[in-house]
């Protein structure tokens, strides 16, 4: 039996109600999962590709900079799109007055919320495997990706264009590359031997071969090509090639140092030894608490979102203001950021961690359950029943503005 027809299966076990939720909720929250990660995918694309063209490298470091950095997105999106895709399902619900016929044969929100839940519990585990795990090991390989870059490990030290030095006694230009840098047009090189005779090479293209026996040595195939050697004794001796290969010493390159530089970079068990060992600095002690308090909020706050989602997702009646979805992901973002600022203080040790991490936490809970408590208990109830009056003054207002400065139809012709 295959996977989706295990799933299908399954399906058919929930009533009629579960299975329908299901449907409104999945096909927004997968969209918001798709959306969010390619807007961030793609801003950080462009920036990667202006550095890699910067430094010389090749052009297929950048998809493997951008896949070590999509743990650390969908970190960030996974919460957003749980709690979009929940609020856009009830809103549907309740603009067409289904959630309505719902509530009156019975059905409450907590009995609503069951599958919204079991959707929760699942993200939750996943978006704690990828903060506490998958996370700090792809960033440590972003970190170490970017420092092969900027150190020419990975073949980006050879910049078209420029003028390049290498080993202290070789200067190399190349004026373009094909075929992703395989292939190399118009070749100029100045070497100078032991014996301090100087070698001008100029060929019509060349490529780089790397050597079995010697690591730390490659070899510059020539084609088509002049070698002038300054014998310090007269006049240059001038030679053709069809072919040369020309040696050239790799710099020495510093060795990336151990995970761990960061405290983003440490997993669970890390976190916990470093930051309860009594001989370990201060310091470090402070930081891998705050990193393990802050990891610990952002995933214990996804139990929340659905009873965020619902509690903003419900307009006033006879309305269909989009208010509570733009409040929704200010409110996410916007705690998001405040934990980030808790994590920064905590880690310098001003703050103690669970102060600066965890009444942010605390308020913002009281906030949510307070919101649906009104939606969910009180008759007519609206979480944001003020902000609504006033973002419906306030529309008012905008169109009568327009619609005075909007030009006479029968006067403008005049």
């Amino acid at each position: 039996m295959h996977a989706g027809e295990g799933v299908a299966h399954l399906l058919r076990f929930l009533p009629a109600i579960d299975r329908y939720i299901l449907r409104l909720v999945l096909v927004p929250m997968l969209g918001v999962f798709v959306i969010a990660a390619s807007l961030l995918i793609l801003d950080k694309m462009l920036r990667l590709f202006d550095f890699v063209a910067v430094e010389g490298g090749p052009v297929g470091v950048v998809f493997k900079m951008l896949g070590a950095l999509i743990p650390e997105y969908a970190s960030l999106a996974i919460p957003l799109g749980l709690m979009l895709g929940i609020l856009l399902a009830f809103r549907k619900l309740a603009t067409t007055s289904e959630l309505d016929v719902m509530r009156a044969v019975g059905l409450s929100y907590t009995r609503l919320l069951r599958v919204p839940y079991a959707i929760t519990l699942i993200l939750l585990a996943l978006n704690a495997a990828l903060v506490f795990y998958v996370q700090p090991i792809s960033r440590y390989y972003y970190e170490q990706l970017e420092y092969d870059l900027r150190s020419g490990s990975l073949g980006a030290s050879i910049k078209v264009g420029e003028f390049t030095s290498l080993a202290d006694r070789m200067a190399l230009r190349i004026e373009r590359s094909e075929e992703d840098g395989r292939r190399l047009i118009g070749i100029f090189a100045r070497v100078a031997n032991e014996r301090g005779q100087v070698l001008s090479i100029t060929a019509r293209e060349g490529e780089f071969l790397s050597t079995s026996d010697n690591p730390d040595t490659i070899i510059l195939s020539l084609a088509d090509g002049t070698i002038v050697q300054d014998m310090n004794t007269g006049s240059p001796r001038v030679l053709s090639f069809t072919r040369h290969n020309l040696p050239i010493d790799l710099p020495a390159i510093e060795r990336f140092r151990a995970r761990g530089d960061a405290e983003r970079e440490y997993i669970l068990p890390e976190l916990l030894r470093i930051g309860w060992d009594r001989d370990a600095p201060d310091d470090k002690q402070d930081a891998s608490q705050a990193s393990f308090h802050f990891r610990l909020v952002e995933v214990v706050m996804m139990l929340l979102m659905p009873l965020l989602a619902v509690a903003l997702a419900i307009p006033p009646k006879r309305s269909t203001s989009a208010l509570g979805v733009f409040l929704s992901v200010v409110l996410v973002v916007a705690y998001h950021k405040i934990n980030q600022y808790g994590e920064d203080v905590a880690a310098l040790g001003r703050v103690d961690p669970i102060i600066a991490l965890w009444v942010p936490f605390a308020l913002f809970a009281a906030l949510i359950l307070w919101w649906y408590h009104r939606v969910a208990n009180v008759p007519g109830g609206q979480a944001i029943g003020a902000l609504e009056a006033w973002f419906a003054k306030l529309a008012k207002r905008l169109r009568r503005l327009v619609a005075r400065r909007r030009p006479d139809p029968v006067m403008g012709g005049a």
